[in-house]
């Protein structure tokens, strides 16, 4: 592997550069980032060694790290622009819509979709750090309708970065990322907004704000250029995933209204078993 082009240079697109040339240190890997800024940081920090919109013929692998909504145009694009040899991978949030997209796409298994589950509530490429993939879940999507010599160079590079691979249909992947991903940041960011709106009238709320309301709402903190697109993208999925959420909250308000301890107390016994599920995906 030689060269490697990264579009989106925040968190994510930055985090692969760094990491990629912790691991291969005579890589060459240009980059393009819509913000200028963003690409003057990139190249300060050592995540891309030249700034380049486009991608060489000989690239080895195109990244694609950019907001949800652009990916569809944007993978068209550069499918429609590289080489024989080129590797196409996104690591966009949500899939089905972009697997749709390019279902009929003469270059098509020059594509892989993927999406890894890491990152923090920081963005932008003063963010990114070489270990943010390390051990982390890569999501790969439609793996048998991509090129199987292609298919060597993601692996090379998914293996240097340490990073857990697992396979997905898209459609799949999108209903049970609504559910344990954008539902949380949805939470958190209504939380946020909540808290907020009583401040207005307390000014003193925040003093009270103890470590389980910070940890709560931290994924309030997150891009908005980054999740606005998300769930817009994954709207019925997103949607289904908060019509359950509702009914729950209306439900515990209901238990709570009629001062029932009992059931409150029964329900989260039930709900803390969670916490032996989470304890085995560790």
């Amino acid at each position: 592997m030689n060269k490697i082009h990264l579009i989106g240079l925040g968190l994510l697109g930055g985090s692969f550069g760094l990491g990629a040339r912790k691991k291969f240190p005579e890589l060459k890997i240009t980059g393009h980032d819509i913000s200028p800024e963003n690409l003057r940081d990139a190249q300060t920090l050592g995540i891309i060694t030249e700034a380049k919109e486009q991608a060489d013929q000989d690239t080895d692998i195109v990244i694609l790290a950019t907001p949800a909504d652009s990916l569809g145009d944007l993978l068209v694009q550069t499918l429609d622009q590289i080489g024989p040899q080129t590797l196409v991978i996104d690591l966009g949030s949500t899939k089905f819509k972009l697997c749709q997209k390019v279902q009929t796409h003469p270059k098509r298994a020059q594509y892989l979709a993927g999406h890894p589950i890491a990152g923090t509530e920081y963005s932008g490429p003063k963010a990114a750090f070489a270990d943010l993939l390390d051990r982390k879940v890569m999501i790969l999507c439609e793996m048998e309708k991509t090129d199987l010599h292609l298919k060597e160079k993601a692996y090379q590079l998914f293996e240097a970065l340490n990073l857990k691979l697992r396979f997905m249909d898209p459609q799949e992947h999108d209903r049970h990322l609504a559910f344990v991903s954008h539902l949380s940041h949805v939470s958190s960011f209504m939380l946020g907004k909540t808290v907020m709106q009583k401040m207005a009238d307390d000014k003193n709320i925040f003093d009270m704000a103890g470590s389980g309301f910070a940890s709560t709402v931290r994924l309030a903190k997150s891009s908005p250029a980054m999740w606005a697109p998300i769930l817009t993208e994954n709207k019925d999925n997103i949607l289904a995933a908060l019509d359950g959420y509702i009914a729950n909250l209306q439900g515990i308000r209901s238990k709570i209204a009629e001062s029932d301890t009992d059931s409150l107390y029964r329900d989260m016994v039930e709900i803390n078993k969670i916490r032996d599920i989470l304890d085995l995906e560790k």
